[in-house]
């Protein structure tokens, strides 16, 4: 009955997967040419200025189409540069890149390199990423690989087009994290009182996680603007978002996959104790979770640090070399909302455990 059920979810989640990948997001564009990758035959930097380290102006280059309607044409092509060495390229021969072509009706008016070509190099690192989930794990590797997906395609497909068209940013993430918690959880556990427990626990913790980010949010008094690219969305014709807004519902939809992870690693303990122990005590059982959260904290905590720093390396970096003191760099707006990032999650994950180890005694045992 129970592997009937655990079917029945995998197909529902399949279903709905495969059902919004073919939902517009209502933001696309009609692009009258193509987009094809193509190969890097010869380079022209006669028009390219470099001042300092960074350079401007265009490079001029020779492709060769690699496939579609084009494919096999040797054209020339141009790579502006714009002084920012995060977005410039300087091609080589023999570099593969992904390129715009322009045309009017079956000719090429312009092609317009974008990047190096990365799709494929893509590709095989997640059938790699694939291979290893599916042969340590089997049939539980294959529905943690389906919720992978399915959480990208949510996040890519209801969530970020929603708060685009003027959802309220926190209550759209309050709601996609409870979402993707329920189905990853029983995606994964299955139907059962493990899952249910690990549910819960999570549930419990995400949203301790949106009121601590409400309420410091406003004592940091920080701008949503200090994540990367805020600007330059609401100039792209979305002046009317709510950056602070997203920004606050992303430390809790950021902290909901640690949160989710440590109440299912309590439950399943829980559950592998009673599988082994039917008949221990509720009280022995609760203790042995508080155990195994605090052995689990002490190392997930760390891990929230260790993931929010190493975005912002090199920004720590510039302080250190330029003698910043610690005072100023706390106080800076881009550090404080990281600080805010790491303790609101901390706090969640703190909580999450003693939670969940009383949810799972009571579940999972009965009163002696």
């Amino acid at each position: 009955m129970r592997n009937r059920r655990d079917k029945a979810v995998v197909l529902i989640c399949i279903l709905a997967t495969a059902g919004m990948l073919f939902l517009s997001s209502g933001f696309e564009r009609e692009y009258s040419g193509e987009r094809v990758g193509v190969e890097v035959l010869e380079t022209n930097n006669s028009a390219v200025r470099q001042f300092g380290i960074v350079k401007t102006g265009d490079q001029s280059l020779k492709v060769r189409v690699l496939r579609g309607t084009f494919e096999g044409q040797e054209v020339e092509a141009v790579n502006h540069l714009i002084g920012k060495l995060e977005f410039d390229r300087m091609y080589s021969p023999g570099d593969r890149a992904l390129a715009t072509l322009d045309l009017n009706g079956r000719d090429i008016l312009k092609i317009t390199v974008v990047d190096y070509y990365r799709l494929g190099s893509e590709m095989l690192l997640f059938a790699v990423f694939s291979v290893f989930l599916l042969g340590f794990a089997g049939w539980t590797g294959l529905r943690s690989l389906l919720s992978f997906v399915f959480t990208g395609t949510v996040l890519w497909k209801i969530l970020l087009p929603g708060v685009l068209r003027g959802w309220n940013p926190i209550v759209a993430s309050l709601a996609v994290s409870a979402l993707l918690t329920i189905v990853i959880n029983f995606l994964v556990s299955g139907i059962d009182k493990k899952g249910v427990v690990a549910t819960l626990g999570a549930l419990s913790g995400i949203a301790l996680t949106c009121a601590l980010s409400l309420f410091f949010g406003r004592q940091f008094s920080i701008h949503g603007a200090v994540k990367p690219f805020s600007e330059a969305l609401l100039y792209s014709g979305f002046a009317h978002l709510d950056l602070t807004g997203i920004f606050l519902g992303g430390i809790f939809l950021a902290s909901s996959g640690a949160v989710m992870d440590l109440g299912m690693d309590i439950a399943s303990a829980l559950n592998e104790i009673v599988l082994k122990n039917p008949k221990i005590p509720r009280g022995e059982l609760i203790r042995s979770g508080f155990a195994v959260g605090r052995m689990v904290i002490g190392t997930m905590t760390t891990t929230l640090l260790l993931a929010y720093t190493g975005g912002f390396m090199t920004l720590l970096m510039v302080f250190i070399a330029q003698g910043t003191p610690v005072v100023n760099i706390l106080n800076l707006q881009y550090v404080a909302a990281e600080v805010l990032h790491t303790l609101v999650g901390s706090v969640g994950l703190v909580a999450v455990a003693p939670l969940t180890a009383i949810l799972g005694g009571y579940a999972m045992t009965s009163p002696r």
